[in-house]
């Protein structure tokens, strides 16, 4: 019940912060543009702070409910490093070429009804789904 809560809380906290940015800014929390428009000279001109409290919200969330809970941050299991660094950089990629993020698309394009978020998040989902199959079943990864 209490992992419950506290997914409850995330969640509300997650929707409440994308529709304060939406209604406030007029702006779609997708973390991926928002964290790569800090690395863009003309954002930084027009002043970077909304960009850089939310990504400071992000990581220091983590850290105050370290604190609060004494839960640890870092993976429990040993993750391979190479496979990791790839699977970012995909993550990038996919990013790019789906016009917007998990964030972008799973939280604020559902919540706006857009056919085009439900597409995205039907194909990441999908795929993800296929990548643990053949991951734990094909590849014998353990993952």
């Amino acid at each position: 019940m209490r992992s419950f809560l506290f997914s409850l809380l995330g969640g509300l906290l997650i929707g409440g912060a994308s529709v304060l940015l939406l209604v406030g800014l007029g702006r779609i929390a997708g973390i991926s543009g928002i964290t790569f428009g800090l690395l863009e000279r003309a954002n930084w001109q027009a002043g970077p702070g909304w960009r850089l409290a939310f990504v400071a919200g992000l990581v220091g969330a983590g850290w105050l409910w370290q604190q609060g809970t004494g839960a640890p941050l870092a993976p429990t299991r040993e993750m391979h490093l190479p496979l990791l660094v790839i699977s970012g950089l995909l993550v990038g990629w996919g990013t790019s070429l789906g016009g917007g993020c998990t964030s972008g698309h799973g939280v604020c394009g559902l919540g706006r009804l857009s056919l085009r978020s439900l597409v995205a998040v039907l194909t990441f989902m999908g795929t993800g789904a296929v990548t643990v199959f053949v991951m734990r079943h094909v590849a014998g990864a353990g993952y």
